[in-house]
């Protein structure tokens, strides 16, 4: 196995179990290294810290272990089996109202670059590195050793995250036309082929569920509603009317869906494809519940400024049109946005939009998206429910 010597004092990170090392720390390798390959980490004394996958680019070495042991099948079925046993311990595997979750989340459950989501029978799995995805057969493979008759197929789908590989999505084991989830005994239709991440926004299922309490008799406008979620559990919770807004005609399609599947030929549902400012600058004020769930505003820290001027100005439109009284979900999954940015970004927006706002939740992503208590970049799903007077 080939050795990368960190420079002197680099490792105190890595002492402190972060599991990322960046190419600024490297002094030199032994050899010439292949992108994806097992690298044994070693510090300027040639002592041992980790092992992880190398990779060309910022992060250059993602940490699997700081046991000096063998990255082999029995590693990825211990790694696997662990992800699964807090899934359990928390109550969200084998729940037959909820075969929707995140089985392994990349650095929170030790497997840097790795997703494993589960829908009913089906497991999609998702690779941000090369090196998960030089591993995916084996990984597959003590996939279905762990899971047992839990699932039957599991499908690649890493074309969008690894766009400079010649990599197509695909079922690796089984097959299957059946597309159908249920989250909290409501169904929808997960369009893995084609959608957004995995198919479908696990993360945000606590926060879904905290909405439908609040729906009852409300007229609610769910925008980037993308599948529905929020809509399906706004309808279930006794909404009077709900109105979904997204750009993209598929997302609509698949709403419409989602809401039929659920609530078939109900009346309260509409769906509109339409960009979300624009349709926020033309809407009345006659919403009383509005959701914000934008896609990433900033994918890195270089649009940040940008991000939080589009955060300011989207929740300043929601301020402006919700009804006195009204409650107003508003989130951000941009990972290099923090807490209090987003928070500030909100704060400033209410100030310009001359409302009186109150706290009465702050949100985050569900504990089946675990944060590695050594790797706080993973905490990237933030969110308030605010009241609006």
């Amino acid at each position: 196995m080939k050795k990368i010597y960190l420079k002197r004092g680099k490792e105190e990170s890595l002492l402190r179990f972060h599991p990322w090392i960046f190419s600024g720390a490297i002094h030199h390798t032994d050899d010439q290294l292949q992108e994806g390959e097992v690298v044994r980490v070693v510090s300027a004394n040639g002592d041992f810290i980790a092992l992880g996958h190398y990779q060309e680019g910022s992060i250059a070495v993602r940490v699997l272990t700081f046991d000096d042991t063998s990255i082999d099948q029995d590693f990825w079925q211990a790694q696997l089996c662990s992800a699964l046993k807090m899934r359990q311990a928390i109550g969200i595997a084998d729940n037959p109202q909820n075969n929707t979750y995140r089985l392994v989340h990349g650095e929170g459950d030790n497997l840097p670059g790795l997703i494993v989501d589960v829908y009913g029978d089906t497991a999609v799995m998702q690779a941000h590195s090369i090196g998960m995805h030089l591993c995916r057969h084996d990984i597959a493979k003590a996939l279905v050793g762990v899971m047992g008759n839990r699932i039957k197929n599991i499908y690649y789908k890493s074309e969008t995250t690894l766009p400079y590989l010649e990599t197509e999505n695909g079922f690796i084991a089984g097959g299957s036309d059946n597309n159908t989830a249920v989250e909290n005994g409501l169904k929808f239709h997960v369009d893995w082929l084609h959608g957004q991440k995995t198919g479908f926004f696990v993360d945000q299922r606590e926060n879904r569920s905290l909405l439908e309490h609040y729906a009852k008799g409300k007229r609610v406008l769910n925008m980037f509603c993308y599948t529905g979620g929020f809509s399906v559990y706004a309808m279930r919770g006794n909404a009077t009317l709900v109105h979904s807004v997204d750009s993209s005609a598929k997302a609509i399609d698949l709403t419409r869906a989602n809401v039929e599947l659920n609530f078939p030929k109900d009346k309260c549902h509409e769906a509109f494809c339409e960009d979300a400012f624009k349709y926020l600058e033309n809407a009345g004020s006659n919403y009383d519940l509005i959701i914000l769930d934008p896609p990433a505003f900033a994918k890195h820290r270089g649009a940040l400024h940008n991000a939080l001027k589009g955060y300011t100005r989207l929740n300043m439109k929601a301020f402006e049109k919700i009804q006195p009284g009204g409650i107003l979900f508003t989130f951000s999954c941009s990972q290099v946005v923090t807490k209090d940015h987003f928070r500030n970004a909100v704060f400033t927006a209410a100030a310009q939009a001359k409302r009186k706002v109150r706290i009465l939740h702050q949100l985050h992503q569900p504990a089946d998206h675990p944060i590695n208590i050594y790797h706080p970049e993973g905490e990237y799903l933030k969110g308030l429910v605010l009241y609006v007077e």
